[in-house]
């Protein structure tokens, strides 16, 4: 398993343990919403986001970015109308309502 993957899981599950509202968003979709293109790079992400909240960023920190990135985004999905936010406040309805994210063999 990726540490990524168990980072999220953590960052999830002591999400919904505190009873917040969880929303993901694709690496294509972010990158989308900030640039136009789901193609863009790194680079590309971080440059339209110096443009669009007047910030400089050094080259080491894009990962930061990305955060940045997924934070405006969601901004922009409820701004428009346009997210499909979930409810889910505990695991059991979590599991039911998404099935598909659960893994078996673990």
């Amino acid at each position: 398993m990726l540490k990524l993957g168990r980072a999220q899981g953590v960052a999830m599950a002591a999400a919904m343990t505190m009873g917040l509202e969880i929303t993901e968003y694709s690496p294509k979709k972010i990158k989308q919403s900030i640039t136009g293109s789901g193609n863009a790079s790194k680079e590309q992400v971080a440059a339209m986001l110096k443009n669009m909240l007047k910030f400089t960023v050094a080259e080491h920190y894009l990962d930061a970015t990305d955060a940045l990135a997924s934070a405006v985004c969601h901004y922009h999905q409820i701004s428009s109308g346009g997210i499909n936010v979930s409810k889910t406040k505990n695991w059991k309805k979590f599991l039911t309502d998404n099935p598909n994210r659960v893994k078996s063999g673990l």
